[in-house]
């Protein structure tokens, strides 16, 4: 868990400097920054889904998945705790549930949040979540910058969701050869590009609902193994 720990200390400093910043960055200098981000996450997404060779298996893993999603209305419920939060925190309306929802579907769908938690739990080498704290510190302080203080928020969700996978790898660990995690992170690297898309507002993609295909490669597998 040290890894997770430590990722999400980073959201939190990154959030609570973004936000005392917010006053000082012009908007035009966030709405630019915003789109950078936006195009080095495509990339990163990107990088992410050429790493898998079994595209059949993510189509199917995003099919199945969304309409889980759907099913289950996992963005209109972040969306709900997002605005929970606005209100229960927030007298002047200042978009926290923007900040919460975009906050944590970036700093916990993609193959470094799943493979470097899975790596911690499974071997205790946190050196991949090392590397997503500096990269999730940057980001939350533009992002609180420009979308406020719903940003630090999205540190829990991190903490859950990180410190979940972690506890639970050494249970599934039979399950989570090269291949399996190959093609999670090449779902995962989709989902982000869909991050990335959001971020520069090309055309709002449903990211949340999309979040269960990161694991039919694992369930898939699972039955697989179980029916042979």
């Amino acid at each position: 868990m040290f890894g997770t720990i430590v990722n999400t200390l980073a959201i939190i400093a990154g959030s609570l400097a973004g936000v005392f910043l917010k006053g000082g960055l012009p908007k035009r200098y966030t709405d630019t920054i915003m789109q950078a981000i936006g195009l080095a996450v495509i990339l990163i997404g990107l990088q992410g889904a050429l790493k898998s060779g079994d595209l059949l298996l993510i189509i199917f893993s995003l099919a199945i998945g969304s309409v889980i999603g759907e099913l289950m209305g996992i963005e209109a419920r972040l969306e709900d705790l997002g605005q929970w939060l606005e209100r229960r925190f927030s007298s002047s309306g200042d978009g926290i549930a923007k900040g919460f929802v975009a906050a944590s579907l970036l700093f916990c769908v993609g193959s470094m949040a799943i493979v470097g938690s899975l790596e911690s739990g499974l071997t205790g080498n946190h050196q991949t979540l090392f590397a997503k704290s500096v990269l999730d510190g940057i980001s939350s302080v533009v992002f609180a910058s420009s979308l406020g203080i719903g940003v630090i928020f999205s540190a829990v969700s991190v903490f859950l969701y990180q410190g979940f996978i972690t506890l639970t790898a050494a249970m599934i660990k039979p399950f989570l050869i090269p291949a399996v995690v190959e093609q999670m992170s090449g779902v995962g690297g989709l989902l982000i590009m869909g991050i990335g898309i959001n971020m520069m507002e090309i055309k709002r993609v449903k990211v949340g609902n999309m979040l269960p295909a990161i694991f039919i490669p694992l369930v898939w597998f699972m039955l697989k193994k179980l029916w042979m």
